[in-house]
């Protein structure tokens, strides 16, 4: 066989999937009956254990040559797990994780369920006052991560479990019995008043989503799912249990791979991947990546789109060019709140040609999604208003913020009864056939590679520098797609240095990577409306000049 310029020859792993072999019919697999263990799980662990029993050494992990099957992916988060209830975890209580990507992660995030308690994913590079206050705000006393990295960030009182539990004598995991309500995870999104918020997600939320999902995506056995995201983004939750859910193959994209679409493209091709889950900014990378390696063959069956607002060019150039048969790709949407997402579409010729922007599809079996009004009044088809949703996957709330919880999560009077809905913030319009619009946020949230980031929790670390007397925020996307988040600052006082590069210290001392603002703009005032409000309009003007300077 010849390989082609710039990949390397692929390398020799168990179980080639079908799909490798140009196979896109047939492929569901009929060892493993997903839909018959979804309905009988009550919980996560219920649904890992029944498939795991079943798959036995077929493999559940690729991580950089290295596989683990479902035996010893059970084993080795049962060892975890009773190492945790060694160390004092209950059923109810939260298990902090700090971890870089590998096979640690799935085998920590098991443990953590596996021992009743919910785990909450804490990212490694993350500043140590961030740190801090997550473990602080979740009420953490065990982390499962490194030692040296929980010290580094003065976290005294903090237990710290190493993933690794080779050599140890541990008791057997006692039984522990779940029966789905539970908290399974906390997501910390970005809040608009300066702090991160938690969002609360049961066992049967994740579940309610796998048994819609696996509706859509006819995977199975022979597939394999990368886990791409980040652990602190929702939809790494989607990718690895639907590969659980059907007995398929997680591949795991190091931190080093998924910031580079070359990189990330010859895993594709290496591993034979047949699921891969994006936002549009790096699908846009990675089909610029596809053309410049001259279009290799790959495996892929389906390519899942999400976080972002869908870039349908880059998505008909990309299946335009794809050899062999393209895959199908599903647009999804959704908040951290309903559970991952909430509406798919698989895109169409004719959506790609069609007067629809962002086509988001319609709602999951499991969900209700409506447009309604401020008055929370439901919209007519063609109106704009904000998409609300209802269902089984609707979050338990906010951790610790009841008032904002009672804000975002309202129960509305409906012909069905009485429905609790999550109020998205997002606008869209429902079309006439029942599928609907994407439009765009109705608040100051802005998604930074597929993750939520609030204006106002930058602006507020913004003002907090004594150097500034007031900032704003904003989003700026060139014409070539790229997307910077730019910092308008009126000073406090005057200053003969640049203050660019000591803001962006600041920031990067404090927030996220992604929250801090790559650019900066000093203004002698923030442009306002009449109401004494910031002009957002007139700040997305001033962000767009020349002026704006780059660190």
């Amino acid at each position: 066989m010849t390989y082609l310029i710039g990949l390397p020859a692929p390398q020799e792993a168990p179980d080639p999937p079908k799909a490798l072999r140009g196979n896109h019919m047939g492929h569901a697999i009929d060892t493993i009956r997903p839909k018959l263990y979804l309905d009988e799980a009550v919980s996560l662990p219920d649904l890992f254990r029944s498939v795991a029993v079943i798959r036995g050494t077929a493999p559940a992990v690729r991580d950089d040559g290295r596989t683990l099957s479902y035996q010893e992916l059970d084993l080795l988060s049962d060892r975890l797990a009773a190492k945790l209830v060694q160390e004092g975890i209950r059923p109810g209580h939260r298990v902090g994780l700090i971890l870089h990507r590998s096979a640690e992660i799935p085998i920590s995030i098991l443990a953590a369920l596996k021992a009743g308690a919910a785990y909450v994913p804490l990212d490694p590079t993350y500043p140590a006052e961030r740190l801090r206050y997550l473990i602080e705000d979740a009420g953490l006393t065990v982390v499962i991560g490194e030692s040296g990295q929980i010290a580094s960030a003065g976290l005294k009182d903090v237990r710290v479990v190493p993933p690794d539990t080779d050599g140890e004598e541990l008791p057997p995991l006692p039984p522990i019995d779940l029966d789905g309500s539970e908290l399974a995870y906390i997501l910390y999104t970005s809040g608009s008043t300066g702090v991160p918020k938690g969002c609360m997600i049961a066992h049967h939320s994740v579940l309610e989503l796998l048994r819609s999902a696996v509706s859509v995506f006819d995977v199975g056995t022979e597939d394999r799912i990368t886990l791409f995201h980040p652990y602190i983004f929702d939809l790494s939750v989607s990718e690895f249990w639907l590969a659980v859910a059907v007995g398929a193959t997680s591949v795991v994209v190091p931190l080093k791979m998924a910031q580079s679409a070359s990189d990330f493209l010859a895993l594709l091709h290496r591993e034979g991947v047949t699921l891969t889950s994006q936002v549009p900014t790096s699908l846009r990378a990675l089909v610029y990546a596809y053309e410049e390696a001259a279009r290799p063959l790959l495996a892929l069956r389906y390519v899942q789109v999400g976080g972002e607002a869908v870039e349908l060019d880059v998505i008909s150039a990309f299946l335009k060019a794809y050899q062999g048969i393209p895959p199908t790709v599903v647009n999804v949407y959704g908040p951290t709140e309903a559970t991952c997402y909430a509406t798919c579409h698989a895109l169409t010729r004719a959506d790609l040609e069609g007067p629809v922007r962002a086509p988001i599809g319609s709602a999951l079996p499991h969900l209700v999604v409506e447009v309604r009004d401020e008055a929370m009044e439901l919209l007519p088809d063609g109106d704009v208003g904000e998409l609300v949703i209802a269902g089984p996957a609707v979050a338990v709330g906010y951790l610790g913020q009841p008032e904002l919880t009672a804000e975002r999560f309202v129960v509305l009077d409906t012909p069905k009864g009485q429905l609790r809905y999550y109020r998205t913030g997002d606008l869209a319009r429902r079309l006439p056939d029942g599928s609907f619009e994407y439009l765009g946020r109705n608040d100051q949230q802005v998604k930074v590679r597929g993750v939520r980031v609030e204006l106002g929790e930058v602006e507020a670390f913004l003002r907090a520098h004594e150097l500034v007397k007031d900032a704003a925020a904003t989003m700026v996307t060139t014409a070539a797609g790229a997307q910077f988040l730019v910092a308008c600052l009126v000073l406090a006082e005057e200053t003969k240095e640049k203050p660019q590069a000591l803001l962006r210290r600041h920031m990067l001392d404090s927030l996220p990577a992604y929250m801090a603002p790559d650019r900066y703009q000093v203004v002698p005032e923030l442009p306002l409306t009449a109401s004494g409000k910031v002009d957002r309009r007139a700040l997305q003007d001033i962000a767009t000049s020349r002026r704006a300077r780059r660190p």
